[in-house]
């Protein structure tokens, strides 16, 4: 079976021919069938997100592995978790083939290495916890490795894809997304890439809003580590407490700079500690509290 991720794109196969608006307008036009095609895999991305938050709300983590484009995808999903939902570093991370070099440089054969893939399985990854494997091929021995012995030691696991692969035993969800040839052909970081970002995207903020980091759609247990972040947290305090600017500021600061902490603060009218217990009671829902 040859590879829907390595044929060739008729669409593009005269493009050094054409103006650079034309290139443009070819791959804007190949990127916008992206979300139609994401749409077809809701109903798997939706078991994945389903397992995900089991595993967190059973003090699992979440992992990704990946090779070259799909492994620094991952890596990149995990490290914007913790400024984004204030979450601890090891909660989501990312693994890419051939170590954390391979994030900035190639490493020759390190898809094909099963051995690599067995350890780093076994050093980092327990029954409690989710492996979610990207390859856009769907055939790297080290992804498909990784997934079989994460299977093995009773952790759940799923495989992101853009290949048309049959789902193995060892896969507990498979999401497949069929976004055909690139412009380049074999260049899984354009479409490929770009639809499992999407999909990453969708998979974390899904599954942080089901544990209870946002109101609404407001960002409130946001770690406020830079002024640009801080002022978010102010405003965000603003909005929903109806406080000043600088009440917002000084709450913020009795509250240790924890959003939702200070939020209860104002409602319950209770000190730091107590609004602590208030959300740990409530698994950290603030909508529990404040309705």
């Amino acid at each position: 079976m040859k590879k829907i991720t390595e044929k060739n794109n008729k669409v593009s196969e005269n493009i050094d021919c054409l103006s650079t608006k034309s290139i443009l307008e070819i791959i804007n036009n190949e990127d916008s069938l992206i979300p139609g095609i994401i749409n077809k895999s809701i109903n798997n991305i939706e078991l994945v997100v389903n397992d995900v938050v089991d595993t967190f709300n059973n003090n699992g983590k979440l992992f990704y592995i990946g090779c070259g484009t799909s492994g620094r995808l991952g890596i990149l999903d995990a490290v914007e978790c913790p400024p984004t939902f204030s979450t601890s570093p090891d909660m989501v991370q990312g693994i890419i083939a051939g170590g954390n070099s391979a994030v900035y440089k190639s490493v020759e054969n390190a898809e094909d290495s099963k051995i690599d893939a067995v350890k780093v399985v076994r050093e980092k990854i327990t029954k409690n916890d989710i492996l979610i494997a990207i390859s856009a091929s769907g055939t790297a021995n080290y992804i498909l490795s990784a997934l079989e012995e994460s299977f093995i030691i009773g952790a759940r696991t799923c495989l992101i894809t853009c290949n048309n692969v049959d789902k193995k035993y060892y896969m507990n969800n498979l999401i497949k997304l069929i976004v055909g040839p690139e412009i380049i052909s074999g260049s899984t970081r354009m479409k490929s890439g770009t639809a499992t970002k999407m999909v990453l995207n969708m998979i974390t903020t899904t599954s942080m809003v089901k544990i209870n980091k946002t109101y609404g759609n407001l960002m409130v247990d946001l770690k406020v580590s830079n002024k640009k972040l801080e002022k978010r947290a102010i405003k965000i305090i603003n909005c929903l407490t109806g406080l000043s600017i600088n009440k917002s500021r000084e709450i913020l600061i009795n509250a240790n700079y924890s959003v939702k902490s200070a939020i209860v603060m104002h409602y319950k009218k209770v000190d730091f500690n107590k609004s602590i217990l208030l959300l740990n009671k409530v698994n950290g829902s603030l909508r529990k509290i404040i309705g």
